[in-house]
């Protein structure tokens, strides 16, 4: 079985898409994955699957969040290991790295939309594309931020979906408890 982290885009925000945590436990259960978790409310589930091909494994979460809450969500898989290499790939020092949000991609972008996206810049905020995920810090903290997601989905043409450093290693310590059969 390979261990997955599947990141839902946009629930339980601001009343909308509500997914409460246990019906979604129960219902990937029931969909065939094995030993799903999920962490706080915003979508981060970590789950089992003998599929190897992450798209797959994308479009039946999709679809059975879809026939049973009536609603469409994006949908980010990511192996435990590509997890780990987009933290360590942070360019930011520790500090910064700490206090930064990842804000990870569905498709690596063309260079060419990175060159544009990348030309935008805002006073106390950086950012740095790397592959698969905008590493972005802003001294006065995420949600006093110009940027968001919409931006960096408009200019880079694949959706967005941001957690902050706790949440990664929070996704990144439960992920490594299944695969250890903890």
């Amino acid at each position: 079985m390979i261990t997955y982290i599947a990141l839902l885009k946009g629930i339980n925000v601001g009343g909308h898409k509500k997914v409460p945590m246990a019906e979604l436990r129960d219902l990937l259960g029931k969909s065939g994955f094995e030993k799903v978790q999920t962490y706080i409310q915003s979508g981060n589930v970590i789950l089992q699957s003998s599929e190897k091909n992450r798209l797959k494994i994308e479009a039946s979460v999709k679809s059975a969040i879809v026939d049973y809450f009536g609603f469409e969500v994006s949908v980010l898989v990511l192996t435990r290991k590509d997890l780990k290499r987009i933290v360590d790939n942070s360019p930011f020092n520790v500090e910064k790295k700490k206090a930064s949000y990842f804000m990870m991609l569905h498709d690596i972008p063309d260079d060419d939309l990175v060159k544009i996206a990348s030309e935008k810049i805002y006073e106390n905020e950086a950012y740095k594309i790397i592959e698969d995920c905008i590493y972005y810090y802003s001294a006065k903290g995420f949600a006093k931020t110009k940027f968001n997601a919409n931006f960096f989905e408009r200019k880079l043409k694949t959706f967005v979906t941001a957690r902050n450093y706790n949440t990664m290693v929070k996704l990144l310590a439960m992920s490594l408890a299944i695969e250890k059969g903890q």
